[in-house]
């Protein structure tokens, strides 16, 4: 694909004399970050195209900074009366309570950075994109048991543009393409799912180099393996969390506890933690933008911070906190390229983008050989954080009963529960295999991400619910 800028110059112009007209107005800091978005997807269900969208958004998002206390203002139009007057608001709204003194430490970055891909999904006619989605879909006819089959495909191409009155003018590009294959399975008594599928900051090479048909059989063939799957014991016992139900630990029980803005209201477990033993030796953990491929990579956070990896737990040793420049400044340490918004009309907020546990030593079959008695998950349902009280619940979608090292049969869906730092404590085994998987983080109940989460295969000690 030809190289071209991905600047307008008149857009870039608006954007100085926005920044410059907050400053003029008492801002002792000021940016001007505009955004677009395009979105394609298709999905199909049993063979049938079933829904084809595609839509573009944009924004404007003015903020200023004074005595302590930011000042948004937002325009939905790129003309330069409705972006000015959004810098004016921003100024008046950064008047008020704030704490005097605070000063930012922004980056100073410049240039014009296209997304890193190998076919970029621009340069992909629509009909090879719901291809993609129809071969998923039919792949899954394997069995009369499967009622039914789902394909998805599914591009996002943002362009960021940001100019600051540290000096920073630069423009961004994120490309994030996704696909799925779902199945149910029913044998008159009962319907069981499974999915599968890649996700990632690459564009259509996702595609080319995935094999369609073998993913597309993988969700409908398991799906049907579940059908026989028993209810799962309940109780304390030795687990084996897959990559994903480990990286749904990560995430859940210590990534939002690590957010800044968590730490500096002290609504966080994890307040004043740095240094403290919160996990055994073994275990290491990571928030990392900058994975190459990983579906929560970044080049720039919404605050042109260039994204870094930040070490939250080293082989057990809580190490510290993910954050924006604000919560930076509050907290005396250096910005991470972690704010993040979810688009041109939301505030920053301390987001994560990739989260996970490091590799271990172990092979997944030793590991499994290794352990008299447990229950091996398989992919994660949800789960759900408590940043304050240092809790964990995870939903997994099935599992496996592990007896003398050997797997003995398949389980029905079951909860993972327990208290953060206890599970963490437990980990005595981490196999060396780490896989990241794709998805979105909301803050709270609203402003969405794109994250991933992963992690190893990990042995612990958790409470199973939900069986017999």
């Amino acid at each position: 694909m030809e190289s071209v800028s991905l600047k307008s110059d008149a857009a870039q112009d608006v954007l100085h004399l926005a920044v410059q007209r907050m400053t003029d107005l008492g801002a002792e800091f000021a940016d001007a970050r505009s955004q677009t978005v395009r979105v394609l997807g298709a999905s199909t269900v049993n063979g049938d195209l079933r829904q084809l969208i595609q839509k573009s958004t944009g924004g404007v998002c003015l903020r200023a900074w004074s005595g302590g206390r930011w000042g948004y203002g937002t325009a939905t139009s790129f003309d330069r009366e409705s972006v000015m007057r959004a810098a004016e608001e921003a100024a008046a709204n950064a008047k008020g309570d704030g704490i005097p003194g605070l000063e930012l430490e922004p980056s100073v970055a410049r240039g014009d950075h296209r997304a890193k891909v190998r076919i970029h999904p621009d340069s992909v006619d629509i009909d090879e994109k719901v291809a993609a989605a129809l071969d998923l879909d039919r792949a899954q006819a394997v069995d009369d048991r499967i009622i039914n089959r789902a394909g998805a495909y599914s591009e996002e191409i943002k362009t960021n543009t940001l100019v600051n009155s540290a000096g920073s003018d630069l423009t961004w590009e994120e490309v994030r393409t996704i696909c799925r294959a779902m199945s149910i399975a029913a044998d008159g008594q009962r319907m069981e799912q499974y999915y599968d599928g890649p996700d990632s900051t690459l564009g259509f090479e996702v595609v080319k180099d995935a094999d369609l048909e073998a993913i597309g059989r993988t969700a409908a063939n398991e799906a049907i393996v579940t059908l026989s799957a028993d209810r799962p014991p309940s109780g304390a016992m030795t687990v084996i969390s897959d990559p994903m139900v480990s990286g749904l630990l990560a995430h859940e029980a210590m990534g939002h506890a690590s957010e800044g803005d968590e730490i500096t209201k002290r609504r966080s477990f994890l307040t004043d933690a740095v240094g403290r033993r919160v996990a055994s030796d073994i275990v290491t953990m990571y928030d990392d933008g900058t994975v190459p491929g990983a579906h929560g990579s970044i080049q720039f956070d919404d605050e042109g911070t260039p994204a870094s990896r930040v070490a939250i737990i080293d082989h057990g040793e809580y190490k510290g906190y993910m954050h924006s420049l604000e919560t930076a400044s509050r907290l005396g340490a250096t910005p991470t390229g972690n704010g993040r918004a979810e688009n041109s009309g939301k505030r920053v907020w301390v987001r994560m983008t990739n989260t996970f546990f490091g590799p271990g030593e172990w092979d997944k079959d030793e590991l499994i050989a290794d352990t008299k008695e447990g229950i091996l998950c398989d992919k994660m349902l949800n789960g759900m954080e408590d940043p304050v009280g240092g809790c964990f619940e995870a939903k997994c979608l099935r599992g496996y009963l592990v007896r003398n090292g050997e797997i003995v049969k398949p389980v029905q869906s079951f909860t993972l529960t327990g208290k953060s730092i206890d599970i963490l404590s437990s980990v005595d085994a981490l196999s060396k295999e780490v896989v990241l998987d794709g998805g979105m983080c909301g803050k709270g109940i609203e402003d969405w991400v794109r994250v991933s989460t992963g992690g190893p295969y990990m042995r612990a000690r958790m409470i199973v619910g939900g069986g017999q």
